[in-house]
């Protein structure tokens, strides 16, 4: 099953467990859109150049999120079963399975020590064009599962990251440059999200790693 799947093949299934704990089965491809780095460039090179906009205003609260996916199950639910390797589920409560942190290289053994990132941060967003969007527009961005916008990662890694973009943050594992910078790129364009001047510079590094 690739990484980035429709919810609602998902949902339906989610909605064949029960209440006991069930082996989700195989895990999800870990690879990103499979896009070549020279694709990744000239999506790069459409975005729109621009400065910072104001956070004034901002809330976590007007990009509403963890959406529901049916069966009492979530969007962090899906994500963490679709990342996830062995994953068991008690209804839709992901209990047990292992995860490869993009970020780090790290192997998490309980979802305790997962959180769900935005590739693309949500306040990274506001300040590059999501401030003029609706709430509901917001909500379709922060529970994306179609594009590279939702990553199971280690949790020290995720508040490493904060709302910072590659011009000040990028993931310690250097060999996950390429992968991070092409979700990053892939986001923001079909967002149609701006990029600072450096934070452009620092994707093409990072893409010069592909």
């Amino acid at each position: 099953m690739p990484r980035f799947i429709a919810p609602l093949v998902l949902t339906a299934a989610l909605a064949l467990t029960g209440c006991e704990v069930v082996d989700a089965g195989d895990p999800g491809s870990s690879s990103s859109s499979g896009s070549s780095a020279d694709e990744v460039r000239t999506q790069l090179d459409g975005l729109t150049v621009a400065t910072a906009a104001s956070m004034k205003n901002y809330s976590r609260a007007k990009f509403p999120h963890w959406r529901d996916t049916g069966s009492n199950c979530d969007v962090r639910d899906s994500v963490l079963e679709r990342d996830g390797e062995k994953v068991k589920l008690s209804g839709c409560n992901v209990v047990a399975g292992t995860w490869h942190s993009l970020y780090d290289d790290k192997t998490l053994d309980s979802p305790t020590k997962v959180d769900i990132d935005h590739t693309v941060p949500l306040a990274n967003a506001w300040r590059s064009g999501a401030a003029k969007w609706d709430n509901d527009k917001r909500g379709d961005f922060a529970n994306d599962l179609d594009r590279p916008q939702l990553l199971a990662v280690s949790a020290t890694s995720n508040r490493s990251k904060g709302d910072q973009d590659p011009s000040t943050w990028k993931p310690p594992a250097r060999d996950n440059w390429c992968e991070y910078a092409t979700d990053w790129v892939t986001v923001k364009s079909y967002w149609e999200l701006t990029v600072t001047e450096k934070e452009k510079v620092a994707l093409d590094d990072m893409l010069e790693t592909c």
